[in-house]
């Protein structure tokens, strides 16, 4: 991750339209995206920056907050006070998963895996039923997590990892739904051995580098720019986490793994969204995105499931149905709504001091009726 670019006008993100800045129905769309993030910061998150995009044009953007604003689990106040602005990093969490899945796709179409191929053919030893496409529909029947860091407090990330890929199958393999982060774990490991380089190299030279994402990537290095997370006193560092991954079984692997640890800025998970609505972009095939965002027929969950990516989700997508997109723990989302031409991006560090503020799901499904409303209203 470097210097980057000005957020939301990378490659595929299109050109800004009276996104935040302008006048007429535009500026007021944006003053009113700007009052949603207000309405909740500080009480559900201390930063929030979100984006609307049309056909790739940025049609509304706000930035709201603090990017470090406590100090502690009790909320002291932080010496400093760093705003939040376009070009501001978010810990993405579980929007990482998709990222994985790009890489596991671009794979497939170079013939270096199948979907429905045993992962046993490039893990040795897994359970012969499983396939990458059960991993990435959360239907392989792994359990949602496993706390590695607490089970080996004393070991390092390989011997961590080899453990999790070693978790044992505890449910029908093939559904119903269960979300499982080790199953994207295992996902994540299975991208490694068939692509032949760590998940983050893959991430950067498959996906990244491709769409000039310079913001995005694991283990970020512009700090300053990095939204602060949760108070963990069982962390090195003082203060809250900052510029590490949140999540604790990335943290113990290495802050490296397919179900977190990527960050990004605003405008570069918008041009990661506009790569999929127009069909791959120089990331993926216009079939291999298909088959991403198609139905795959999993039973048991509140919404349908592509490979990776969430269809119609209440929680994120509001009244978008049938957009596609997924939604991390830390307080962000990314939907995209093919048919209404829509890409909206939300990040926020909702467990900022501590997790389980309420409100988030809220807000996210406000800014994506927010992007219905600028249809709707033909601003």
């Amino acid at each position: 991750m470097g210097s980057g670019t000005d957020a939301g006008t990378g490659s595929g993100a299109g050109s800004e339209r009276d996104a935040g800045t302008g006048s007429g129905a535009g500026a007021g769309m944006a003053g009113r995206l700007e009052a949603l993030l207000r309405a909740a910061v500080p009480r559900v998150c201390s930063a929030a920056v979100a984006l609307i995009a049309v056909d790739g044009s940025v049609v509304a953007s706000a930035a709201v907050g603090e990017l470090v604003r406590y100090a502690d689990a009790e909320g002291t106040l932080a010496a400093d006070h760093p705003p939040a602005d376009r070009d501001s990093i978010f810990d993405l969490a579980s929007i990482s998963k998709l990222f994985t899945t790009a890489v596991l796709l671009s794979l497939a179409e170079e013939g270096r895996l199948g979907l429905d191929e045993p992962v046993a053919s490039w893990i040795p030893g897994r359970d012969p039923r499983l396939t990458p496409r059960h991993l990435l529909t959360h239907t392989a029947g792994l359990p949602a997590t496993r706390r590695i860091d607490l089970e080996l407090p004393d070991a390092g990330p390989a011997e961590r990892m080899a453990e999790m890929l070693e978790t044992p199958i505890v449910h029908p393999v093939g559904g119903p739904y269960l979300y499982s982060d080790v199953g994207m774990v295992m996902a994540g490991r299975l991208a490694e051995v068939a692509g032949g380089a760590p998940l983050d190299v893959l991430v950067r030279s498959r996906v990244t580098d491709r769409l000039g994402l310079a913001d995005t990537g694991y283990r970020p290095q512009a700090l300053p720019r990095v939204a602060a997370t949760e108070w963990k006193p069982e962390r090195a560092g003082p203060g809250c986490v900052r510029g590490e991954v949140h999540d604790e079984t990335a943290y113990a692997l290495g802050g490296v793994a397919g179900h977190a640890g990527v960050f990004a800025t605003a405008g570069d998970l918008l041009t990661f969204g506009e790569a999929l609505r127009t069909g791959g972009g120089p990331v993926l095939r216009p079939s291999s995105v298909a088959e991403m965002v198609r139905d795959q027929g999993v039973e048991g969950a509140a919404f349908r499931h592509g490979l990776g990516v969430r269809i119609g989700d209440p929680g994120i997508v509001g009244p978008l149905a049938g957009a596609f997109g997924h939604s991390g723990f830390t307080g962000t989302s990314l939907v995209v709504d093919p048919v209404r031409r829509l890409t909206v991006v939300l990040l926020t560090n909702a467990v900022h001091p501590v997790r389980g503020h309420d409100g988030i799901r809220d807000l996210r499904c406000a800014v994506a009726g927010e992007a219905l409303t600028h249809l709707n209203n033909g601003e």
